[in-house]
C-alpha cells in the first residue's frame, strides 16, 4: 500500500516511517515540495503521486501560541485539512486526520470516541475544527502525549540497530530528563490528569488501522491516566534521577498566564479491541 504522509519529519510520523517502512511505501509530503496551506499546490502534489491512503499527521501544536497564532494555526489545523481531504475525496482515495485529546474541555471525565467534543483553547478548537471538515467520510484518530521515539529502542525486533535520525523536537518524558539531569527543579501539576502514550504503540494500531480503514473515530492513546506529577515522578525514578527536583502545584496555579487546557484529559477508547496499549509505566521501562 502507498501511503503519503504529512509530517513525517515529526516526532510521532518519523517513527511511522521507520518502523513501518517494511509494510508500506511511504509518501512523504514534504514541506520544502508542498505547501499544503497552499490549495494549488495541494491539487497539484496529490494528482502527481500514486497513493492509496492520505496520512495527515502535519499540525500546529503550541498550544499557548495558538491564542496569540489564530491565523496561522487555522491555516495548518484547518484550511489544509479541508484542502488534503478535498483532493483525497476527489480522488477516491482514503484519508486518516490524527487529532488529540484537547477537543475535549476536561471536564467529567473519561473521554472516549462517543464522547461530544468542547474545546477550550483554539488549539483544540482549531483541531475539532480540522475534524469537522471530514464530514464522517474519513478516519480521525485522536492520540494523547506521545513520548518514546530516542535514540535507544529495545522494544519492537521489526527495527533494526542502525542508526537513527536526530529528532526535530523532544518529547515530553526527555525534557523533563533534561531538566532534571541538569538539577533544574520543575513545578508539576497534581490535579490533572493525562494520558502518555508510547509512540510505538500508536504506530502499530495505525498499522492495524490503514489495513482495515473505516471511516470513524478512533482513540489510540496509553491505558491509564496519571498526574503531571506522578509522571514527573516515574521519569525521575526510571532514570535515577533526584525526584525532590520535582515540586507539586495546582492546576490553577500552573494555568496563570497560560492558553486555556482540559484539566481532566482522562481519555479512554472503546474501539480500540485489535492493539492492547501500553500505561506509561510500561512504556517507560523500554526507554533507555
Amino acid at each position: 500500500m502507498n501511503i503519503a504522509i504529512t509530517g513525517a519529519n515529526g516526532l510521532v510520523g518519523s517513527r511511522i516511517v521507520e518502523l513501518l517502512r517494511d509494510e508500506f511505501t511511504f509518501i512523504p509530503l514534504n514541506h520544502s515540495e508542498v505547501d499544503i496551506t497552499d490549495q494549488k499546490q495541494v491539487h497539484k502534489k496529490l494528482n502527481d503521486i500514486d497513493f492509496d491512503l492520505l496520512l495527515h499527521m502535519a499540525a500546529y501544536t503550541n498550544v499557548d501560541k495558538a491564542e496569540e497564532e489564530k491565523i496561522i494555526a487555522h491555516k495548518l489545523n484547518v484550511d489544509a485539512t479541508k484542502y488534503l481531504f478535498n483532493e483525497v475525496h476527489t480522488l477516491n482515495k482514503k484519508m486518516i486526520y490524527v487529532s488529540t485529546d484537547f477537543v475535549f474541555d476536561g471536564k467529567n471525565p473519561p473521554f472516549d470516541e462517543n464522547s461530544k467534543p468542547n474545546p477550550v483553547g483554539y488549539y483544540g478548537q482549531s483541531k475539532y475544527d480540522g475534524e469537522l471538515v471530514l464530514e464522517k467520510k474519513a478516519m480521525v484518530v485522536r492520540i494523547t502525549y506521545p513520548y518514546g521515539n530516542t535514540k535507544s529502542k529495545k522494544c519492537h525486533p521489526e527495527l533494526d540497530s542502525g542508526s537513527r535520525k536526530k529528532l526535530v523536537k523532544q518529547d515530553f518524558v526527555q525534557k523533563i530528563r533534561s531538566y532534571l539531569a541538569n538539577d533544574k527543579s520543575l513545578s508539576m501539576v497534581t490535579d490533572s490528569l493525562m494520558t502518555p502514550t508510547y509512540i510505538d504503540d500508536i504506530t502499530l494500531a495505525l498499522k492495524y488501522l490503514m489495513n482495515n480503514f473505516s471511516p470513524e473515530i478512533f482513540h489510540i492513546i496509553g491505558s491509564k491516566s496519571y498526574s503531571p506529577f506522578e509522571a514527573g515522578k516515574m521519569i525521575a525514578e526510571h532514570y535515577q534521577l533526584p525526584e525532590w527536583l520535582i515540586q507539586p502545584t495546582t492546576f490553577e496555579e500552573y494555568s496563570k498566564g497560560k492558553s486555556p487546557r482540559p484539566q481532566f484529559a482522562e481519555t479512554k477508547s472503546i474501539k480500540n479491541t485489535f492493539y492492547e496499549m501500553r500505561s506509561f509505566g510500561e512504556g517507560l521501562q523500554y526507554l533507555t
